[in-house]
């Protein structure tokens, strides 16, 4: 059976199988059971599969595999891999780098917050692989440094956080310049309509990998609800944070604002914080993440740009500061912890105007989420608290269309600013 399969009857080579042995890997995860020989038969790829299920070395395997015959020129990558976030491209960039550290492949890296002239130099030599975020790569096609028309193969990854963040016209745009002779792979954790449509155009009769349940809510990891007042909820936070045995935990807002007026508080409670979030310039954020790795900080603030991909496998620890406005960045959010079988925890702060999110988070998930010994008497149809609601609801459409239907606007505009929250 597929799942039964090691990495050795894979199909991949006896450098490459050195590499994964000392990178720690004995035996692959569902998706790579099934993804990597279909990858090296050269079969397009549309793999489901949410955060932490090794679905990376899924396609950078194989493609080490592929590529090691062969010779790259200059400005013309042999393969491409788009990521939303300048953090996401280069973790991938690295796992290349211990992987392929027995093949002679180059990898060139293109994000913002590093040089255009240090970027092109690194291309001009010729790349293997070329990992880039939409915008970056679009700025370098458009000044002639990059060709596109030798890409073998591309990998589009965390498809729907693309679709989030409005970057689906730029990889339109890209795509465009790839031969049409190309193998593609797109992974993504959820389905939305508008990333079916975006596999109907760019793929080829491809093989559809699903390891997990939608949005589902990984079992490592132990979910807890705390209904409380505004005006409470950094007491409440610091509270946890001194009662529970956290290693290490991220704390998730939803602003950028938020995360850094966040992190000055529990900073003054004489808390071990950084900050993370996408206004940040690159050296910032990679000095933080490393700091959060090795133990340097023990909390972590953050707004999405981490909630998905990067390697952080020992946080203990989520607290959910606001609750996300939409479903999916809970189950996001909350696998950070509980990964590689270890046990985790989480903790969502909601106030009684959260309530329809809350209710929508739980309906996504197919659970109601355990109500925590601090919690408030949660919100119940009929109550004071549902009638705010009732209330508020009612007079936002009394207001009429024009009003929220700029704000909508003003938030695809927000979604759409490079550097992914």
């Amino acid at each position: 059976m597929v799942s039964d399969m090691d990495f050795a009857s894979s199909g991949l080579s006896e450098a490459l199988l050195r590499a994964i042995e000392d990178a720690g890997y004995r035996d692959p995860t569902p998706i790579q059971a099934r993804a990597i020989p279909m990858v090296l038969q050269g079969r397009d790829v549309l793999g489901l599969a949410q955060t932490g299920t090794g679905k990376t070395a899924s396609f950078t395997l194989p493609m080490i595999e592929m590529l090691s015959h062969g010779v790259a020129k200059a400005r013309m990558p042999r393969s491409l891999i788009l990521e939303p976030t300048r953090e996401l491209a280069a973790q991938l960039a690295d796992q290349f780098r211990i992987y392929g550290k027995n093949h002679r492949l180059k990898v060139a890296l293109l994000i913002g917050g590093v040089s255009f002239e240090e970027q092109n130099r690194i291309v001009e030599k010729g790349a293997d692989v070329l990992v880039a975020t939409p915008g970056r790569l679009l700025d370098h096609l458009e000044r002639g440094r990059v060709l596109l028309n030798g890409v073998r193969i591309l990998i589009i990854d965390e498809a729907d956080r693309m679709l989030d963040m409005g970057f689906i016209p730029d990889i339109e745009r890209i795509v465009q310049r790839i031969p049409s002779s190309r193998q593609t792979l797109l992974f993504s954790a959820t389905m939305p309509r508008a990333i079916e449509s975006l596999a109907d155009r760019f793929m080829r009769d491809p093989v559809r990998i699903e390891v997990s349940p939608r949005a589902s809510a990984a079992g490592t990891v132990s979910q807890h609800l705390i209904w409380v007042k505004e005006d409470l909820k950094i007491r409440v936070l610091e509270s946890l944070l001194r009662s529970e045995p956290i290693r290490t935990a991220l704390v998730f807002c939803n602003r950028k604002r938020d995360v850094s007026l966040l992190e000055r508080r529990l900073a003054k409670s004489r808390f071990s914080v950084g900050a993370l979030h996408g206004d940040m310039d690159q050296h910032s954020r990679m000095r933080t993440l490393d700091s959060f790795r090795e133990g340097g900080i023990q909390v972590l603030v953050a707004s999405n740009v981490a909630a998905r991909g990067l390697d952080m496998m020992a946080v203990s620890h989520v607290v959910i500061y606001d609750v996300p406005p939409h479903s999916e960045d809970y189950v996001h959010r909350i696998g950070r912890t509980g990964r590689a079988g270890e046990e985790g925890f989480s903790f969502m702060l909601a106030c009684y105007e959260d309530v329809d999110h809350v209710r929508s988070i739980e309906g996504l998930i197919r659970a109601a989420i355990p109500l925590h010994e601090k919690s408030m008497k949660p919100p119940s149809p009929g109550s004071e608290a549902w009638m705010f609601r009732k209330k508020e609801s009612d007079s936002s459409r009394k207001k009429g269309g024009r009003r929220r239907s700029s704000r909508r606007g003003s938030d695809r505009r927000r979604a759409g600013v490079s550097g992914g929250g």
